[in-house]
């Protein structure tokens, strides 16, 4: 990061402000790690916003009928659901706690598509109870349980394309070796399983943090050729950019190799959802330690790590860092997590300038799946939501306190 400038990976309008330091939604970073405390979750209201926008219009150009559907998967959060319903997004859950989520953000119950390759049958009563729009069907087991909870209800039917693109296998979903959907030679099938459930359409998804947009034009000609339906989703699975040498594909290429077979009079479906939100957040803390190991390693210990961000652990993702007051620097160091846990890394190798115990550390592209996946390992209480717009700050997701740890505990 050169003096004066940010990489492309940090919300939309962050800028370094006259002192030099990081500023988010037009507050500046080390003010609100002041005044909300680390770890802490920030996000860039009008990025959310703008992205949400930029979708709705590339598919509008392109489709005669087309629908953006919140994967919230992604960040389940009430504040940004708000912010979809508002921008004309539909939404899709994953689980009935998902849903719950959701309505609370205020979608109405038809706009919402009720994924989940092992739906229990209190989440399948739950959802019809609430009036879920579509079930994305996955197994002929779900058809069972479906026709028999709930006769009549709308449904998708979720195909396994055997589209593998180049991204982790613990992210990708399109391969014939998935638990998820119907391979194509099941489809016919599953279709004549179904009784009573009222089809609308297939949809599939290839895998998340794909770059390459020739898989996604692949699906849009495989579904397109699978029948006549009034309802095609093409999935999500945009990658977005994590380090400052990668790039995002252009929503404009995404959405032409999404569209590109769709049938006149279909209604197209994406499902964004790290694409809406990675880039929109950062996430906050205060370093602790700085142990520098000679010849070897400088270790730069943080407040937070494997609990408010899984993701490096999980499967290797990779992100870059910067010290808030003063970012760029040539010290290359790893970023620690403060769990016991020798693999509670961040980040390894990344340049940062002269840390110090106190100076807070900003971790870009982690508004996806951080606030999503984090937990109470070592019985760390999960950290706040702040959603930042104008130079105002808000929390929208408040800490969790020790107490908080103790709300299930029947024994006391």
């Amino acid at each position: 990061m050169a003096t004066g400038t940010l990489s492309h990976v940090y919300p939309l309008g962050s800028r370094l402000n006259e002192r030099g330091r990081l500023e988010v939604g037009g507050c500046d970073v080390e003010d609100l790690a002041q005044e909300f405390g680390t770890p802490a979750y920030v996000y860039a209201e009008d990025d959310l916003r703008a992205r949400a926008r930029a979708y709705v219009e590339a598919f509008a150009a392109r489709a005669e009928r087309s629908e953006v559907v919140y994967a919230s998967k992604a960040f389940p959060c009430a504040a940004a659901h708000r912010i979809f319903v508002e921008e004309g997004l539909s939404c899709d859950v994953a689980s009935g706690g998902e849903l719950y989520i959701a309505l609370a953000g205020g979608y109405a119950p038809e706009r919402i598509y009720m994924h989940g390759n092992n739906k229990t049958e209190a989440e399948i009563d739950y959802a019809v109870s609430c009036g879920v729009g579509h079930f994305v069907v996955d197994s002929f087991d779900e058809i069972e349980r479906l026709e028999r909870l709930a006769p009549g209800q709308p449904v998708m039917l979720r195909v396994t394309p055997g589209i593998e693109p180049s991204t982790h296998a613990f992210i990708s979903t399109g391969q014939v070796d998935s638990k998820f959907g119907f391979a194509a030679r099941d489809v016919p099938r599953a279709i004549e399983a179904m009784r009573t459930l009222r089809l609308d359409g297939l949809h599939a998804h290839i895998g998340s943090q794909v770059f390459d947009m020739e898989p996604f034009e692949q699906l849009g000609e495989l579904l397109a050729a699978m029948g006549d339906y009034p309802l095609l989703n093409l999935g999500g699975g945009l990658g977005i950019a994590y380090t400052a040498d990668q790039e995002q594909p252009s929503l404009d290429a995404y959405a032409d190799a999404l569209t590109a077979h769709a049938p006149a009079g279909v209604t197209v479906l994406c499902e964004p959802g790290r694409s809406l939100v990675g880039n929109a957040g950062v996430t906050i803390y205060r370093v602790g330690t700085v142990k520098r190991i000679p010849d070897v390693r400088t270790y730069v210990a943080v407040d937070g790590g494997m609990s408010d961000n899984l993701r490096p652990m999980l499967y290797g993702a990779r992100y870059e860092a910067a010290i808030a007051g003063r970012p760029g620097g040539e010290d290359l160091c790893t970023v620690a997590g403060m769990h016991c846990e020798s693999g509670d890394v961040l980040i390894r190798d990344v340049p940062l300038d002269d840390p110090r115990p106190g100076d807070v550390l900003v971790v870009p592209a982690t508004g996806a799946y951080g606030h999503a996946m984090a937990n109470n390992y070592n019985g760390i209480p999960r950290p706040p939501v702040i959603f930042c717009s104008g130079g105002d700050a808000r929390v929208v997701i408040r800490r969790e306190r020790y107490e908080d740890l103790m709300l299930r505990d029947e024994s006391l």
